[in-house]
């Protein structure tokens, strides 16, 4: 299996492929490819790639199996006009383009949680509710799931969205986690399995939403169609990485 990692020197690329390497063969594309630990192994293609040039996008996606479309501006804040609507908008509309094109057989796209921030912090989120983002990075996230929607349905490009939460390594003398950041936690370790459960699920529907936090004792984004759809058995819990306890244990 060749896969295409784009982003692949951003956080969640770097743990990915440092996840995959040993297990696939890859194609990692990203602007910097110098921040990437495995920069100089050979055994991995590398690429520089800017995702808003299409030509470039039909070039990367050649020969590929399996597109996980990582890159993009990942800040909340980003600006619509200075980032958004190259990066995510035009980029991602890019890859997808070329995917179907270049005849790929899935494409796994980085949607966000901030695609459905704007239900209050005490609502948990089903795949199946309306998007509702609380900033224009949201929307971005929004508008990639809605083209994995048309391309999976119309060109017939099996398309996955992961809503990735919280993403982080826990560090116990780090920064302490907020509540709403605690339920919508994923690890490394739980993104990268979820990732590749989604890339080796066999009999998906053409369209799939993964959420894409781990088993945090109070949930965001519920997992229940997610566990079902590609067998997702996340580990961590952010309340007991953070030593939250609960009346309902023994002391």
């Amino acid at each position: 299996m060749k896969i295409l990692i784009t982003g692949a020197a951003g956080r969640i690329g770097s743990a990915l492929t440092a996840f995959f390497k040993d297990r696939y063969s890859l194609r990692l594309a990203d602007l910097d490819l110098s921040r990437l630990d495995i920069a100089h192994d050979p055994k991995h293609e590398k690429l520089t790639l800017q995702v808003a040039d299409l030509e470039a996008c039909q070039h990367a996606c050649k020969g590929i199996d399996t597109v996980i479309h990582l890159a993009g501006d990942p800040s909340p804040d980003a600006g619509f006009y200075e980032s958004l609507l190259e990066n995510n908008i035009k980029g991602t509309f890019n890859m997808f383009r070329a995917a179907k094109d270049q005849s790929v057989g899935r494409i796994i796209f980085a949607s966000s949680a901030q695609a459905i921030e704007g239900y209050p912090l005490d609502a948990q989120v089903y795949p199946d509710m309306p998007t509702r983002p609380r900033n224009l990075y949201g929307v971005s996230k929004c508008f990639g799931e809605s083209l994995a929607s048309y391309f999976a349905h119309s060109e017939g490009l099996q398309s996955i969205a992961v809503r990735i939460g919280a993403y982080d390594e826990y560090r116990p003398d780090g920064e302490p986690l907020s509540a709403r950041d605690m339920s919508a936690y994923i690890s490394p370790e739980d993104l990268c399995d979820l990732i590749e459960k989604a890339m080796l699920a066999q009999e998906l529907p053409p369209f799939t939403i993964l959420h894409g936090i781990s088993d945090n004792r109070f949930k965001r984004l519920n997992l229940d169609e997610t566990r079902k759809r590609v067998g997702y058995t996340p580990k961590s819990d952010a309340f007991s990485l953070s030593s939250i306890g609960f009346f309902d244990k023994p002391r």
